[in-house]
């Protein structure tokens, strides 16, 4: 029996979907569409996004489908034209041009390996909490209706969110006076392939003028979006996204823009489809409300600067999954799915206000903490009560951080440099020692933390691995069973994670969860018994060095 029933198939359902399995948990998932949508609406990937993907397994198949996005060409009225490029060396990935519908398309291709498939045309009529489940009432795409319960249910449905208003969740904000149009097209000019433009007309006290271009891996095609003039519909109400009951504009309407604010007039062509949008701001009240949670637009909405939406969601997904897989296997409290509105809800809250302010800015140069923040790898949990500093005053990464990857680490048996991100790959949480090469008793200090490996393995049933890294070469030690140990043959360790501690846990989300001076630190214990239940059931004592 299907354990979780996630309702939307948008691309933040299907990552639940796909990272439940993943986690060897159960779901069913289900969409109202008999069909999937065809619109790319949401278009830009951040880098912290395919790290995720990448953790998934399916990074690569995103970026043959997608393009780079290498830059922007400014076109201001009144000043030259200008183009930025995005410095994207010291990130791990850049930013990838990818269309919604492509998206959906790979990530249910991913679901399908998992042996699951959305079930199109079903929707959620009504359900009711019920002790240890949630009874639920389906109607299935030939008008019958399937009684079911489930332990979870997640609404991934969407700004309109079914799941959202069965709960009585509130759902705070504001819609923004202005609608949009939006049109996939080609456009006939000299922009470099895989590079953004913006064009403006700066007014007084209005909103400026807009017209925008964001590429698509199709060479020469794009997908536009302008302020819509008043008689394309009603800039005023509480609707969000497409428009559907809406003509759309057509490609004349999109040109005549294009001509009142593009020097050269390029000429469009070839309109796939077209929409009228409207945006709004808004943070849901809870993400949770008892084994019920949302999470993507149906918990936020906000304007669609940067393209943070559709990741923010993914990232929601991404949280999400990994607790319920643990607790739905006995393996971590109930109340570790209390971290999951702790964590995201301020994150969701954040990024409405930061693009709430670039749409206010329109015009401006962004900052380069603006740009940093687009790639969403600054995002942290940093304070909340899920993780943990055993010593306040340490340099480097904290707890809460997302934990940085660097290059150049050596195991025994492979003939090639790994990356830490390479080692922390997977489903369970990782604990990573730093030991120094220097120390004369190395053997003895790496026999010990094996022999912690071995407990730590059993007591998780194999949730918790443990790594060793050290500067010393790999060819003079032998071989620790349970315990991975890595050559820092670049000596990158110390100079990313900081010179004082050198032990640091990290979640299956790839977030630091506690960080201390010492893998035997009791408060490590401590922890881990908060998120890896296991870990509490027999009160033993790490073997000293």
């Amino acid at each position: 029996m299907a354990e979780v029933l996630i309702v939307g198939a948008g691309p933040v359902g299907l990552t639940l979907a796909c990272e439940l399995a993943r986690h060897g948990t159960r779901c069913r998932i289900i969409d109202r569409l008999a069909v999937a949508s065809p619109y790319c609406r949401a278009i830009g990937v951040t880098p912290r996004t395919l790290e995720v993907w990448d953790d998934m397994g399916i990074a690569h198949e995103m970026i043959e489908a997608g393009l780079w996005i290498t830059g922007m060409r400014s076109v201001i009225q009144g000043r030259p034209s200008a183009e930025t490029l995005l410095d994207q060396s010291a990130l791990p990935y850049g930013h990838l041009g990818l269309p919604q519908n492509e998206t959906e398309r790979l990530l249910a291709r991913h679901l399908g390996r998992a042996g699951l498939r959305v079930e199109r045309g079903v929707t959620i009529s009504e359900f009711k909490q019920q002790g240890d489940a949630v009874a639920v009432r389906l109607t299935l795409a030939n008008g019958t209706a399937e009684d079911a319960r489930f332990r979870y249910v997640v609404g991934c449905d969407g700004a309109h969110s079914t799941v959202r208003h069965a709960l009585g969740i509130g759902f705070e904000g504001e819609a923004m006076p202005v609608t949009f149009m939006l049109g996939d097209v080609r456009i006939a000019w000299d922009l470099p392939y895989g590079m953004t433009l913006r064009a403006l007309r700066l007014r007084e006290s209005v909103r400026p003028d807009l017209f925008v271009a964001v590429p698509l891996p199709e060479q020469g095609r794009y997908r536009v979006s302008m302020v819509a003039p008043p008689e394309a519909g009603p800039s005023s109400g509480t609707g969000h996204g497409l428009q559907a009951e809406l003509p759309g504009p057509s490609l004349g309407d999109l040109q005549a823009v294009a001509d009142d604010l593009l020097p050269d007039r390029p000429k469009l062509s070839g309109l796939r489809w077209s929409s009228i949008f409207r945006i709004s701001m808004r943070l849901a009240t809870r993400y949770r409300e008892g084994r019920v949670f949302i999470a993507g637009d149906a918990a936020h909405i906000h304007p669609p600067t940067g393209g943070q939406g559709m990741n923010t969601g993914i990232q929601d997904a991404y949280n999400l999954a990994w607790k319920l897989a643990l607790v739905l296997h006995d393996a971590a409290p109930e109340t570790l799915l209390d971290s999951y509105e702790t964590e995201r809800r301020p994150i969701g809250a954040a990024v409405i206000a930061r693009t709430r302010a670039a749409s206010e800015s329109i015009g401006r140069e962004a900052s380069t903490a603006d740009r940093l923040a687009d790639t969403q790898i600054p995002v942290s949990y940093r304070g909340t009560p899920w993780v943990q500093d055993a010593a306040a005053t340490l340099d480097g990464p904290a707890a809460g951080d997302r934990a940085p990857d660097f290059e150049g680490l050596r195991q025994r048996g492979l003939g090639f440099p790994l990356r830490l991100h390479d080692v922390l790959r997977g489903t369970d949480h990782v604990l990573l020692t730093f030991l120094s090469g220097g120390n004369p008793d190395l053997s003895a200090a790496l026999a010990a933390l094996a022999r912690f490996a071995q407990e730590a393995r059993d007591l998780t049933s194999g949730r918790l691995r443990v790594a060793a890294i050290t500067t010393a070469s790999i060819a003079s030690l032998s071989g620790y069973p349970c315990l991975t140990v890595l050559q820092d043959e670049l000596g990158r360790f110390t100079s990313v994670y900081g010179q004082g501690a050198a032990a640091f846990l990290v979640r299956p989300d790839g977030y630091l969860s506690w960080r201390g001076t010492s893998w035997k630190d009791a408060k490590l214990r401590s922890h881990l018994s908060n998120v890896l239940q296991a870990m509490a059931q027999q009160d033993t004592t790490a073997p000293a060095c």
